[in-house]
């Protein structure tokens, strides 16, 4: 009995080229993902300026998750993904309180006065904030003297940025700053609490029941702060703003940041948590005639070297939690 010799066939010209084909094909859409949660993310806060220059801020915040939830969730049962039970609607209203109102509350009133990037700068201290919270209530963490250098070098930054906020002297520049901060340690309570109540499965359909319940809580809170009193009179320009935020913030750069979960490592999916501060300030500048000071610029750089520092020192727990809290939180 003859030992059989595998013949190997030579790879056609064709098969080849499809094969280059496909994996370029396939770079190009990974690219493309990371252009969308770059561009559109860090986009959005120049666009939450322009929707609030003619419309109350609660209201647009309120009217902008309102929809996109009921979008995204139209979208997710088209897919036949099951729906919420009660108790996912339950958490979903929990949740939201946390981590919608304060947060979104304090960055749409805010942008009322503050400049666009600067506003994204102090969004971005929401790791620092994932830090204590997981320090000091969940224990997943002691505080080193690394972790505490990091922090402290993040809150300098705040420092350095706020105090050129705006051109109004004295508590007035620093109101609106604190309020981003204080928001983002309101999202980060809110983001420890979803750990520990019923979620469903799907990032979408969750994110779609967060959206629809924190857009419901921002109006009502906007009825109870009197913002219904006059019926407001948006410009085209915020119309658009608003269209935008729906469309692109809440629905495009979020499938692709879902898309690319399961495609990229979560180092390299963190990436935009650096990126889409400095792609603010550029916008803000740009388009938006923002000042860009020497003193912005180091502050953010000490904000974006402690979230990176924090991020290093703390994966993979921390680092996961983050990607998810500020994807749902960008959409």
């Amino acid at each position: 009995m003859g030992v059989g010799v595998e013949t190997v066939r030579p790879t056609s010209p064709d098969v080849a080229a499809g094969r280059a084909g496909a994996r370029i094909g396939a770079r190009l859409r990974v690219i493309g993902a990371f252009a969308a949660i770059y561009i559109i993310w860090g986009s959005t806060y120049l666009a939450v300026k322009a929707a609030v220059a003619t419309i109350p801020p609660l209201t647009a915040a309120g009217v902008r998750f309102l929809a996109a939830g009921c979008l995204l969730y139209a979208w997710a049962r088209a897919r036949r993904i099951p729906p919420p039970t009660r108790q996912h609607w339950r958490t979903f209203a929990i949740v939201s309180a946390f981590m919608f109102v304060p947060p979104y509350a304090a960055v749409y009133w805010a942008e009322r006065t503050i400049p666009s990037g600067l506003a994204a700068v102090l969004a971005a201290t929401l790791p620092l904030w994932m830090l204590i919270v997981e320090a000091c209530l969940l224990r997943r963490y002691r505080m080193t003297w690394a972790l505490g250098v990091a922090l402290a070098v993040g809150f300098v930054g705040v420092v350095v940025v706020s105090a050129t906020s705006t051109a109004a002297p004295g508590p007035v520049a620093w109101l609106p700053a604190a309020a981003i901060v204080l928001g983002e340690l309101s999202w980060a309570i809110g983001s420890v609490v979803a750990t520990r109540r019923p979620l469903p499965a799907s990032p979408a359909l969750a994110a779609a029941g967060e959206m629809l319940c924190g857009g419901t809580l921002l109006l009502v809170v906007a009825a109870a702060t009197g913002e219904f009193r006059a019926v407001p009179h948006p410009s085209p320009g915020a119309i658009v703003a608003m269209l935008y935020l729906i469309g692109a913030g809440s629905l495009v750069a979020f499938t692709a940041y879902t898309w690319l979960l399961s495609r990229c490592s979560p180092v390299r999916l963190s990436s935009y948590t650096y990126v889409n501060p400095v792609v603010a300030l550029i916008l803000g500048a740009g388009l938006g005639g923002e000042p860009l000071t020497p003193r912005t610029i180091a502050g953010t750089l000490l904000v974006l070297a402690s979230v990176a520092l924090i991020l290093r020192a703390t994966r993979p727990p921390t680092l996961h939690a983050v990607e998810r809290d500020r994807a749902e939180r960008a959409a």
